[in-house]
């Protein structure tokens, strides 16, 4: 049977592809704590989870004995799926906290690819990451996020090309809004940025900060569930000749557009939208 491991699967976009790939495939399901181990674990015999911290090598080097001991060695794909929101006005933003966003969503994809790459290559299979439209396009307040998603679009594309000689495809996952916790907790990351603020950065701030979650509410309404994107995701897998990137949600495809517009346009046309919410 197909094996796959999927990090960050206990919520949102992994926890739905956990559940959707498990129907034909044995799912091995990164999960970082006790209660999350169990949940995963009573889903079916074809979940098997395994503890998986992807900002921590020696996590990552007993999740690959752990798989390699039950798959002999062979892993037919990995899904980069684990990762964090930091918003707040750069400006602000604490170093600890810009530091701790790569580490979860740059560094952690690196760590946990390098470490499974051997078993992919020998099963020729693929690796799929979760990126971001925010990857093409940055919006003000979430800097640190979109960085951290511009630099996995550029790491993809690297790895895709040197992937070639290997027959090992690797494919980038692009959504909008998708409702999960993870929108939840961008919305508490910002609430919490603010509140944080001393009176000059909430002078500064303050109002921005407002209107940029009044306007990610309005987008929230519009999101759409991460069964969605778990689908695309299988699609990717499954598909004999996977396309590079799979742009998920009307939204993510409208902000496409936007990106492509001159500077001085899109960055107007972002103010104006703002400013309405």
């Amino acid at each position: 049977m197909t094996t796959i491991l999927v990090t960050g699967a206990s919520t949102g976009i992994g926890y739905a592809t956990a559940l959707r790939l498990s129907k034909n495939a044995t799912v091995f399901a990164g999960v970082r704590s006790e209660s999350d181990y169990a949940a995963m674990g009573a889903l079916g015999e074809n979940i098997v989870p395994v503890y998986l911290e992807v900002t921590d090598r020696d996590s990552i080097a007993r999740a690959k004995t752990t798989i390699a001991e039950k798959t002999g060695g062979r892993l037919d794909a990995l899904v980069n799926n684990a990762g964090i929101v930091v918003a707040g006005p750069l400006e602000l933003i604490e170093p600890e906290q810009f530091e701790r966003q790569f580490a979860v969503n740059v560094m952690g994809p690196l760590y946990v690819s390098q470490a499974f790459l051997p078993m992919i290559r020998a099963a020729k299979g693929r690796i799929v990451t979760i990126g971001s439209i925010g990857g093409k396009m940055s919006m003000p307040y979430v800097g640190p996020y979109s960085a951290s998603k511009f630099a996995i679009e550029a790491m993809t594309d690297a790895l895709r090309i040197e992937m070639l000689p290997f027959g090992v495809k690797v494919i980038l996952i692009e959504p909008g809004a998708i409702k999960t916790p993870l929108w939840q907790r961008t919305q508490a990351a910002g609430k919490a940025t603010a509140e944080r603020l001393s009176p000059e950065g909430l002078a500064l701030y303050g109002e921005p900060i407002r209107k940029m979650q009044a306007f990610s509410s309005k987008i929230e309404d519009g999101a759409i569930g991460p069964e969605r994107v778990a689908e695309v995701i299988e699609r990717a897998l499954t598909a004999r000749s996977p396309q590079a990137r799979y742009v998920v949600g009307t939204d993510a495809r409208v902000q496409l557009v936007i990106a492509r517009l001159p500077e001085a346009i899109r960055d107007r046309l972002i103010g104006s939208l703002l400013a309405r919410a």
